[in-house]
């Protein structure tokens, strides 16, 4: 009987021996790992003056993409703003009565995509072009207003776009009262081209550029593999593994990738102070309100941690091309 219960009782107690040794094996490797990551960050600035300068290199190659992306994002809100900035003039016919205008006006506000309709007569037309050209005198000997009146039609925040816009558009120049549509979208839609042209060539030198942070860090790291190969022959002649070996490697090259992330930060935070002056004073020129953005949070998370990942990368690949290739002699 009392065999029984201590087989029991060691039956029972087998996974509690077994959760503290996943445990401890968990707990140890996770500290070596931070010992590692810390032992890798100090052992960069023992070369101080080779360190800042890899860093700074990798900072202004990681810096330019960070750059365009917040060029990017300030373009996109002004072309936004240009997007929505829709008014359409409506020209009318200058025979065309007074009962009439009226009638059109009531017919356009039935338009579900339209917000509202004002009225600038033929009258009030001219006066405004007489202050605003500054012929008021040359124009008092005219035989007849040759200014037709105008409906301007400001459509609905839903329509407030191209696409919206040019279906307006199409059904306003089937009414028979109306001479001339005029609404000023096809330049945007030309500079909206351009936007994407640059982008895609934007995309282009920033992939390259990080091809370029890819083989700067896998250099480095190729280096520092060559310089301590004594140290690499003897931890191995003691029994050292390639995955023990290249463990501080793998950290040296990601934070290299970080510290040319926080570099590269800091480049596109310097840029956006620079030009914020320059673009109020623009704005202001223009009435415009507009206020230049930085690099998000989300957008600086994402931006050190793919510069990391990149260096992490780089140096694993330099790792298995040429730590593998070292042998104790």
């Amino acid at each position: 009987m009392s065999n029984s219960m201590d087989a029991k009782r060691k039956l029972s107690g087998s996974p509690k021996i077994n959760k503290v040794s996943l445990f401890g094996r968990v707990k140890a490797s996770l500290g070596q790992h931070i010992h590692q990551l810390s032992n890798s960050f100090f052992e960069l600035w023992k070369t101080p003056f080779a360190t800042l300068m890899t860093i700074f290199v990798l900072g202004i190659a990681l810096s330019l993409p960070t750059v365009f992306h917040v060029v990017y994002k300030n373009v996109e809100r002004v072309s936004g703003q240009w997007d929505s900035a829709s008014e359409i003039s409506l020209f009318l016919k200058k025979d065309i009565s007074e009962e009439r205008v009226q009638v059109l006006i009531n017919k356009l506000g039935l338009y579900k995509d339209i917000e509202t309709v004002t009225y600038i007569s033929r009258h009030q037309a001219l006066e405004e072009f007489k202050e605003m050209s500054g012929f008021s005198k040359a124009l008092n000997y005219l035989d007849e207003n040759p200014l037709p009146a105008v409906l301007v039609v400001i459509p609905v925040k839903e329509a407030m776009n191209t696409a919206g816009n040019k279906l307006l558009v199409a059904k306003l120049e089937r009414e028979q009262d109306i001479d001339l549509v005029r609404v000023d979208i096809d330049w945007i839609e030309k500079l909206q081209a351009i936007f994407y042209l640059v982008v895609d060539v934007v995309i282009g030198i920033a992939t390259l550029l990080l091809l370029s942070v890819l083989l700067i860090v896998s250099n480095t790291i190729r280096l520092n593999i060559l310089n301590q190969r004594a140290e690499i022959e003897v931890l191995k002649l003691v029994g050292a593994t390639n995955s023990f070996i290249q463990l501080p490697y793998l950290y040296i090259g990601a934070w290299y990738g970080f510290l040319g992330g926080v570099i590269a930060w800091l480049f596109s935070f310097v840029l956006v102070i620079w030009l914020e002056s320059g673009v109020m004073n623009l704005t202001d020129l223009y009435q415009a309100n507009f206020e230049l953005i930085s690099l998000s949070f989300d957008g600086t998370i994402i931006l050190l941690v793919t510069s990391a990942l990149l260096g992490l990368i780089a140096s694993f690949i330099s790792v298995k091309q040429y730590l593998v290739t070292i042998e104790p002699k």
